[in-house]
């Protein structure tokens, strides 16, 4: 296993006199797709928020690749490798799917002096969009207007325009809710190809898929972590099955 790339060091949020994350310590390393599960209120989002920068931590620190980014805004994160996807559908469906992810490279390669070209013909972010729509498996879709893709597929257009700012990390949040069958088949096939480049933090909630995706699962309960392992140890771990497997 490679050398984390991302780690959380007891790390903790408060709001008043609920801690949503307590304590918590976690690592992702770059090749490996690391699994987070627990139920409704564990306190899962909030941890994506602290890990993206879209939420300042009560207590503890935040690390990217040996810099303490604690301190960093979202936008600095982004721009430092950190890419992350939403619970809820994020993109813009009366552009084409080509242009979703122009825009999402465009934000990584900025160029407000350039005013003799127009933004939509930067070759850099139009390559940068081609080469994640092509590894998303959209380039088909490229034409088309995003609002007229099928939920599964613009879950990986999600995908897709976080590929376009060159994340060394992804954090996803739930990317297979709500999917039928094939287009869950499309979206785990396309996890297992992330995670050979990137450290991969998933926040999901079917066992059966994380088991044929996930090198670790770790296990959160009332914004603490109760387990970590494979998924064969936590199918296993007494704790898990009373908390969220079910006895």
């Amino acid at each position: 296993m490679n050398a984390p790339l991302l780690r959380a060091e007891q790390l903790g949020r408060r709001f008043g006199g609920l801690a949503a994350v307590r304590d918590l310590s976690l690592d992702f390393a770059a090749g490996e797709l690391h699994a987070l599960i627990g139920t409704n209120g564990a306190g899962k989002s909030t941890l994506v928020h602290l890990l993206s920068g879209e939420l300042a931590p009560s207590a503890g620190r935040v690390v990217l690749d040996g810099h303490d980014v604690t301190g960093w805004s979202q936008p600095r994160r982004a721009r430092a490798g950190i890419g992350r996807s939403y619970q809820r559908t994020t993109i813009f469906p009366r552009f084409s799917v080509r242009e979703n992810c122009r825009l999402a490279a465009q934000a990584m390669h900025a160029r407000p002096w350039a005013i003799w070209e127009a933004a939509a013909r930067c070759a850099r972010s139009l390559r940068a969009a081609d080469d994640a729509l092509e590894a998303a498996g959209l380039a088909a879709h490229a034409p088309q207007p995003a609002g007229s893709l099928s939920h599964g597929a613009q879950r990986q257009l999600e995908i897709a325009m976080c590929l376009a700012t060159h994340p060394r990390v992804l954090l996803l949040d739930e990317p297979l809710a709500g999917m039928g069958a094939e287009e869950s088949e499309r979206m785990l096939a396309l996890l297992s190809q992330l995670k050979t480049r990137h450290a991969v933090l998933l926040v999901e909630h079917d066992m059966d898929a994380l088991s044929r995706v996930a090198d670790r699962i770790s296990v959160m309960v009332d914004g603490a972590l109760i387990a970590s392992g494979t998924p064969e140890a936590i199918r296993g771990d007494p704790a898990v099955q009373l908390a969220y497997l079910g006895a």
